[in-house]
């Protein structure tokens, strides 16, 4: 079975295209260019399904369209629509997580130097220019965290956890 730590989202199918099954998927990470894997897995029904890619072809930056085995009918095409997309973590290599999207880092728990843990990235927003980590405590409180290179101490990837050494009065600023 698999499991959602075991795997990165990186899009959503969008509708079919064309007659033949084809579906346009729109991503934020082309991990399925660059990775040596086959496959992609989908959320249906609360269930992580993998899919085998057949082919694919690139419409823009972030959609293409993509044929995956056993889906040949538009109407099989249409069970995926608005279904996530996610990626194996497994076939991913130390030396390429640096070219991941931000979104790979969802998951991963949050320590600062001076507060130690704050908790778990639920979501990126980079909705603006300012990206942003939603950081979420055991006790369900939201902390939004800048997305920044400067901030970021260190990176583990093998426990998922990030170091920041966020600026003084950041971490306490919804507390007060």
């Amino acid at each position: 079975m698999i499991r959602k730590e075991e795997l990165y989202q990186i899009g959503r199918f969008n509708k079919p295209h064309g007659v033949h099954g084809e579906l346009l998927f729109t991503f934020t990470d082309d991990v399925f260019e660059r990775v040596d894997c086959d496959y992609l897995v989908c959320l249906i029904d609360g269930i992580f399904v993998p899919f085998y890619i057949s082919e694919y072809r690139f419409k823009s930056n972030n959609t293409a369209l993509v044929i995956l085995d056993g889906i040949a009918t538009v109407e099989r095409a249409r069970m995926l629509v608005g279904v996530d997309v996610f990626f194996p973590l497994k076939y991913i290599k130390e030396e390429q997580k640096d070219e991941l999207s931000l979104q790979y880092l969802v998951g991963f728990s949050v320590n600062d130097v001076a507060h130690g843990l704050l908790g778990v990235i639920k979501e990126v927003d980079d909705s603006t220019t300012n990206v942003l980590f939603s950081v979420e405590n055991e006790q369900g409180k939201q902390l939004l965290v800048p997305a920044q290179n400067e901030l970021i101490s260190d990176i583990d990837y093998q426990t998922r956890t990030i170091t920041f050494d966020l600026p003084e009065g950041l971490v306490t600023i919804n507390h007060e």
